[in-house]
């Protein structure tokens, strides 16, 4: 299985996503990351936020979605903040659509320690998702119940 992580610049919340889904998932499934407008380049804090959570950053990149036209995903999860008025993409044809959304710790202004407490808030709500996503029982939920857990998982 193939989940697209999608925020706006994919530097920091997909890019988060994307490492630490494929820190936790088994074999078979896979995450990938791209953003509606990338920046081209990942926030060198959302690098070291991973690494000090002994989590792989090797071949991260920030991407626009034409990188996967040719391999579309089976799930596209955006994880933007509604909040703050972003643009959250919906596409990719038959793949189930879900919002994760998150709040940017890339905004968050203050000293280093509270910018740090951000960025590691920002990665525990995404491994309680992650988790909760990979403990689905996909073999018994039909796709409109896969859906509702989408849905539902996007709540925590």
């Amino acid at each position: 299985m193939r989940v697209l992580f999608m925020c706006t610049a994919n530097s920091c919340r997909s890019i988060l996503s994307e490492a630490l889904f494929n820190h936790l998932a088994p074999q078979g499934f896979e995450a990938v990351s791209a953003g509606s407008f990338p920046k081209g380049q990942v926030l060198p804090r959302s690098l070291t936020t991973l690494q000090q959570a002994g989590i792989a950053i090797e071949g991260l990149s920030s991407k626009g979605n034409d990188a996967f036209e040719n391999n579309p995903p089976d799930i596209v999860i955006t994880v933007c903040d509604k909040a703050a008025g972003e643009s959250c993409p919906v596409y990719f044809g038959p793949a189930l659509k879900a919002h994760w959304g998150l709040e940017d710790p890339s905004d968050v202004v203050g000293d280093e320690a509270a910018v740090d407490a951000a960025f590691r808030t920002t990665l525990t709500c995404i491994e309680r998702r992650c988790a909760a996503f990979l403990a689905l029982p996909f073999n018994r939920l039909s796709r409109d119940e896969l859906q509702r857990e989408l849905d539902r998982i996007g709540a925590l």
